[in-house]
């Protein structure tokens, strides 16, 4: 290293450690270190590697997501917030939930990052930066990273989208996990652009007309494939005044219930008991139960669609049973933009 190189170290090692690694060019001149010191630090050979223009992470190997994710938030500049993937990271969420079969990975070398609309500057290498009117009034923070309310994030990673399924694999993974609302996610569409915004306006209708995951949109995707009668989703069953069951499908007039089973979906050992629980009650009543695995309704269509016109044809109305619809007990509304 040139003997001239005098600069504040200990300053700027507490900057890189505040930062994850990663500081600016203009960070470390700040520090007294000079434009040589710096070209020398970041040659090829060097201790520290360039990530972005004017951002280096300050030691060698393989950059790990939060750096990548930092070294896109200082390129942005300060008002710079995560979003899409890489902001669903951040709530521990992914662009591919557990009913998704694992088939939507996350874009690795893609961080997507917002920032004002007056910015010109534009993007480079892993960093996206999307300009944008809309920034968020609120955010997260977790040390020197800024990112996207899950609402926000899930719009973002799904808008670029193609595939339905996909779409949906973030949206029931975000609600299933309790991170986030329908209601919440309504609105953030709602405020949204309407560029990109058809998939998600579409999964959204399916939760609110009772579909709660993938496995059930797949479900209903198959019944209406194999043109079947339109069961009720999600419903409340009673018997008197006493709370039944909320099957997946529901066929009234024949007494059937259909039950996407993916375990994914359920948030311990606990529950799936109890939705074990609730099968054997329904079952008690004199409710003919079908129960079809997510890769069962993929994978084994028409079998799955035999089964159920079977069990239609063979069911029968049961009086004891009350049913309350997802319509009668409210639905949030998702229709299009006027």
């Amino acid at each position: 290293m040139p003997r001239t190189a005098q600069f504040d170290g200990r300053s700027l090692a507490a900057l890189a450690a505040r930062q994850d690694g990663v500081i600016t060019r203009a960070q470390a001149l700040d520090c007294g270190m000079t434009e040589r010191v710096l070209r020398y630090r970041a040659r090829a050979a060097g201790p520290w590697q360039a990530l972005l223009p004017g951002v280096y992470l300050t030691h060698t190997g393989q950059p790990a997501d939060e750096e990548r994710e930092i070294a896109a938030l200082l390129y942005g500049g300060p008002r710079s917030v995560l979003t899409g993937a890489a902001a669903l990271r951040r709530h521990d969420l992914s662009v591919g939930g557990p009913g998704a079969g694992g088939h939507v990975a996350r874009p690795l070398g893609a961080v997507d990052v917002l920032v004002p609309l007056q910015l010109r500057r534009a993007g480079a290498g892993f960093a996206r930066l999307h300009r944008t009117a809309r920034l968020p009034a609120g955010f997260c923070v977790e040390r020197a990273a800024r990112f996207a309310f899950v609402p926000r994030a899930v719009a973002d990673a799904v808008r670029p989208m193609t595939d339905l399924a996909d779409v949906r694999a973030v949206v029931a993974e975000a609600v299933q996990r309790r991170r986030c609302s329908i209601l919440h996610l309504a609105e953030e569409l709602a405020a949204g652009p309407v560029n990109g915004s058809a998939l998600l306006r579409q999964a959204l209708a399916e939760v609110a007309d009772g579909v709660r995951s993938v496995a059930e949109a797949d479900l209903r995707d198959l019944i209406r494939w194999a043109r079947l009668p339109t069961p009720l989703y999600n419903p409340r069953l009673l018997v008197g005044e006493e709370f039944l069951a909320m099957p997946d499908c529901w066929w009234p007039e024949s007494g059937v219930a259909g039950e996407a089973d993916s375990r994914a979906w359920h948030f311990s050992p606990r529950e799936w008991e109890q939705t074990m629980a609730r099968h054997a009650r329904m079952s008690a009543h004199g409710i003919i139960v079908l129960h079809f695995p997510p890769q069962r309704i993929r994978s084994q269509r028409r079998v799955v669609a035999d089964e159920i016109r079977r069990a239609l044809a063979a069911g029968r109305r049961l009086p004891r049973i009350r049913t309350i619809s997802t319509d009668q007990r409210g639905a949030v509304a998702v229709g299009r933009r006027g």
